[in-house]
C-alpha cells in the first residue's frame, strides 16, 4: 500500500462533487453540454459523484411545457448524450429529467455511471403550495405501479427506495433523493441511510427567498448528522425563468453535520464544488452510536424492502490529495469566535464539575502543587474560578511549590508570582531532604553523589510530591487537586499510583495539552484576569515544557533542563494522533496521511489566529511516521494500566476522554503489535 499512500481513495475517502451549470429553459442541446462539460471536470478532478440539479437537462421552470411531446423526446435524447459520455467518465453521474413511464410524467434522478443506467429514482413528495404546482404536471413516486421501468430500450431499477452499492469499494453506497423529499417529516433517505447508504445526493431546484438559504443549511446539516451520513445537494443556478422566480445555484456537501464545501451563491460563472468524504468516519461513528442501530431495528421492514443496486467502481489511482480542511489542532479550532466559544464551554465543564465535588464532599478547601508549567497553571485558574462561583475567598485553594533537584528558577519564580497574582494561600516545601532520604533507603547510587538518574530517581520526586500534597490535604481538610492533563495520560507521561497520575478529582484529565496552552492564550487575550497575571501567562506559555526531574550541566536559573517533547514527541502531532486514534479509531497509516496533509507544510491551513509565528512549523513525513510510532507504543502497548485507574473527572471534549468510566475502556496488558506493524507497512519513511 505504501505506492499507494499519497492517493485519498487508499485511506476510506470519497471525492464528491457537486454542480450548478448554466441551463437554458427547455433548451435539452444546451443543458445536456453544459452537464457533460462540468462532469468532465468533475472526472479529470478524480471525484466518484457529479450531482446536479433538479430537472437539470430540461431546466425546472418549464410549467406546462413539460406536457409538450417534443420537449419530452429531447429529454430522452439529452439522457442518451449523457449515457453515451460517461463510458470514459470516473463518476456517477446524477442528473435530473423529466421521463414518462406508465403513462404519467415523473420528475426523476438518473443515475448513471460508465455507459450505464444503474437506475432511475422519482420524487417522492411534489410541492403544491406558495409558489410550487409541481402536482400540476408530475406524478409523485408512491403512485408508480412497476419497480422497473424501460428507458432506452432497457429495463432499469425505478423508484425511491434504491440504494446503489459500489461492491469493489468499502462503505461506498448511495441514495438519491429529491429537492421536497428533503423537506419533509421522514425524508426517503433516511430509510436508505438505515439500510447502510453512507452518501446521500439531493436534486433540488429551490427557488431562494430571503431567509432560506440558512434555512436549507439547516435541513442538510441536520439529516447528515441523524442519518450520520454525507449529504451532497445542488440547486438550480443562472438560466432558470424569473418569470416569478429567483435562483441562487447553492451547492452543499456536509458530513455528519460538518459543513465540508458550499458554492458561491448568485454567482455568474458555472460552479463546481469538489471534497473528499470520510467515508470510514462514518462507518466508525455508525457502528458506535447504539442508538442508530436500534433504529435500525424498529424500522427493520422498511429496511429490509430497500433494494440494492450493487455496481462495480474502478477507484482512480495516482496521487490525489486531500481536498478538505483538516485541523491543525483537533481540539482548538482555528476561528477565533469558535476558539473563543471552545475556551469558555471548556472552562465551565472543569468549573462545574470541581463545584460540585466540593459540594458533595463538604470539604471547601483545595490542596495543589504548582511548578510553574502549564498544566497546574490551568487547573490552579480552574480552582480560582470554582472557589469565586461558589462564595468563598481564593485563601481556600493551598498551593505549593514542591522544589526538587532539577527545578528551575524560572518555574519556581512563575510559580510564586502566578499564586500571589491569584491571591491564593502560598508556600513552598523543599522535597529534596525526604528524596535524598529515600534514595539512602534504596541504596540508589544519587545517594553518594553519582550522576544516575534514572526512572527510580525520577519517580522518587515524583512520588514525593504527591505524598507531600495527599497528606497536606488531611492535614488541613482539603481536597488534592490533579493537574495531568488528557495528552500525558495517553502517552502515559506520569507515575502512577503514588505519582501525579493520582489525585482526589482530575480537572485536567480531559484536556489536552495543545488545548491548555490555548486556553491559557485566550485568557490572556481576553484579559480574563489583570495585566500582571496576563504577562506571568505568557511567561508560562512560553516556557519548555518539562518535567523538571533530572538536573542539567547548566544553571537551573536558565530554565528546565530536559525536554518533555524530545523524549515522548511534539505534542501538537501528539495530540493530533490522539484525537485520530480514539475518537475514530482510524489505522495509523490513515491517521499519518491526515497528518501529513496539514502539518507537512507551514502554509497549509489555518492556524489559530493568536498562534506565535514563530512556533509554526511543518514536520516530514519521516518525523510523523517516527512521533506516531512512539504515540502507538505508548498508547497501546505501555500505559492503559495507568489510565484504568485513574481518578474521577468531567470529560469536557468530544474528541478525548481516557477514563475507563467514559470514552475508552480497555484492557491494561495488551499488545500493540498490529497498531506498529499496520504503520510500518503502510507509510513510508518520505
Amino acid at each position: 500500500m505504501t505506492s499507494a499512500f499519497h492517493n485519498i481513495y487508499a485511506h476510506g475517502y470519497l471525492r464528491a462533487a457537486v454542480c450548478v451549470p448554466h441551463v437554458r429553459v427547455a433548451d435539452t442541446v444546451f443543458n445536456t453540454e453544459r452537464t457533460i462539460a462540468l462532469a468532465r471536470q468533475a472526472s479529470d478532478q478524480g471525484a466518484a459523484v457529479a450531482l446536479f440539479p433538479e430537472l437539470g437537462l430540461s431546466a425546472y421552470t418549464n410549467d406546462d411545457l413539460f406536457q409538450q411531446e417534443a420537449l419530452l423526446d429531447a429529454v430522452l435524447a439529452a439522457v442518451e448524450a449523457v449515457v453515451e459520455a460517461s463510458v470514459d467518465l470516473t463518476p456517477m453521474l446524477l442528473v435530473g429529467a423529466p421521463l414518462r413511464f406508465e403513462g404519467k410524467l415523473f420528475n426523476c434522478a438518473v443515475v448513471v455511471h460508465r455507459g450505464r443506467i444503474l437506475g432511475v429514482v422519482p420524487k417522492s413528495y411534489l410541492p403544491n403550495y406558495r409558489e410550487f404546482y409541481e402536482k400540476r404536471q408530475f406524478t409523485a413516486a408512491r403512485d408508480a405501479v412497476g419497480q422497473t421501468q424501460r428507458l432506452l430500450g432497457e429495463e432499469v431499477p425505478f423508484g425511491n427506495d434504491l440504494v446503489f452499492d459500489a461492491v469493489t469499494v468499502d462503505n461506498f453506497s448511495l441514495h438519491v433523493e429529491i429537492c421536497e423529499d428533503l423537506w419533509s417529516p421522514v425524508p426517503p433517505s433516511t430509510y436508505a441511510a438505515l439500510a447502510g447508504a453512507t452518501v446521500l445526493a439531493n436534486l433540488s431546484a429551490s427557488n431562494i427567498t430571503i431567509g432560506k438559504a440558512e434555512f436549507r443549511r439547516d435541513l442538510c446539516a441536520s439529516q447528515s448528522g441523524k442519518c450520520v451520513a454525507a449529504y451532497l445537494y445542488s440547486a438550480a443556478g443562472a438560466g432558470e425563468s424569473t418569470t416569478d422566480l429567483a435562483w441562487d445555484g447553492y451547492a452543499l456537501i456536509y458530513e455528519n453535520n460538518d459543513l465540508l464545501a458550499e458554492s458561491e451563491r448568485f454567482a455568474d460563472d458555472e460552479q463546481i464544488i469538489v471534497t473528499d468524504v470520510d467515508l470510514e468516519r462514518l462507518a466508525q461513528d455508525r457502528m458506535r452510536l447504539t442508538s442508530f442501530n436500534d433504529g435500525v431495528g424498529d424500522h427493520r421492514d422498511k429496511v429490509r424492502a430497500m433494494r440494492r443496486v450493487a455496481f462495480d467502481f474502478a477507484l482512480p489511482g495516482g496521487r490525489y490529495a486531500l481536498l478538505r480542511d483538516v485541523p491543525r489542532f483537533p481540539f482548538v479550532p482555528a476561528d477565533p469566535a469558535r476558539r473563543d466559544e471552545r475556551c469558555f464551554e471548556a472552562y465551565n465543564i472543569q468549573v462545574h464539575g470541581l463545584i460540585k465535588r466540593l459540594q458533595a464532599t463538604g470539604i471547601d478547601k483545595l490542596v495543589i502543587g504548582v511548578s510553574g508549567g502549564l498544566d497546574s497553571t490551568h487547573a490552579l485558574i480552574v480552582a480560582a474560578r470554582a472557589m469565586d462561583r461558589l462564595g468563598l475567598p481564593r485563601s481556600h485553594i493551598l498551593g505549593y511549590t514542591l522544589p526538587g533537584f532539577a527545578t528551575s528558577d524560572t518555574t519556581k519564580s512563575n510559580a510564586w508570582a502566578l499564586m500571589d497574582a491569584l491571591g491564593i494561600t502560598a508556600e513552598e516545601i523543599d522535597i529534596r531532604p525526604t528524596c535524598r532520604q529515600m534514595l539512602e533507603d534504596l541504596g540508589h547510587p544519587a545517594a553518594r553523589g553519582e550522576p544516575v538518574y534514572d526512572v527510580t530517581y525520577e519517580n522518587v520526586q515524583a512520588g514525593q510530591r504527591t505524598s507531600h500534597l495527599f497528606r497536606l490535604a488531611n492535614h488541613h481538610g482539603a481536597l488534592v487537586l490533579g493537574t495531568g492533563d488528557l495528552s500525558e495520560l495517553a502517552l502515559g507521561w506520569c507515575t502512577s499510583g503514588g505519582g501525579d497520575q493520582m489525585s482526589h478529582y482530575h480537572v485536567n484529565a480531559s484536556v489536552p495539552k495543545t488545548l491548555i496552552q490555548h486556553l491559557i492564550r485566550w485568557v490572556i487575550a481576553s484579559g480574563q484576569l489583570d495585566a500582571t497575571a496576563g504577562e506571568i501567562l505568557q511567561a508560562i506559555v512560553d516556557t519548555e515544557i518539562s518535567p523538571e526531574l533530572v538536573p542539567g550541566e547548566s544553571d537551573q536559573s536558565e530554565g528546565p533542563s530536559q525536554s518533555t517533547e524530545a523524549k515522548i514527541g511534539p505534542y501538537e502531532l501528539q495530540d493530533f494522533n490522539i484525537y485520530y486514534v480514539t475518537r475514530f479509531g482510524f489505522p495509523p497509516s490513515k491517521v499519518a496521511f491526515l497528518s501529513h496533509s496539514v502539518w507537512g507544510d507551514v502554509e497549509a491551513g489555518e492556524w489559530p489566529a493568536d498562534f506565535p509565528d514563530a512556533k509554526r512549523r511543518a514536520y516530514s513525513l519521516g518525523e510523523i511516521r517516527h512521533w506516531l510510532e512512539v504515540f502507538l507504543q505508548r498508547f497501546f502497548g505501555n500505559s492503559q494500566f495507568k489510565r484504568s485507574a485513574m481518578p474521577n473527572g468531567p470529560k469536557v471534549g468530544s474528541g478525548g476522554s481516557l477514563s475507563p468510566r467514559g470514552d475508552w475502556r480497555a484492557p491494561s496488558d495488551s499488545e500493540a503489535r498490529i497498531w506498529l506493524d499496520e504503520l510500518r507497512r503502510n507509510v513510508p519513511d518520505d
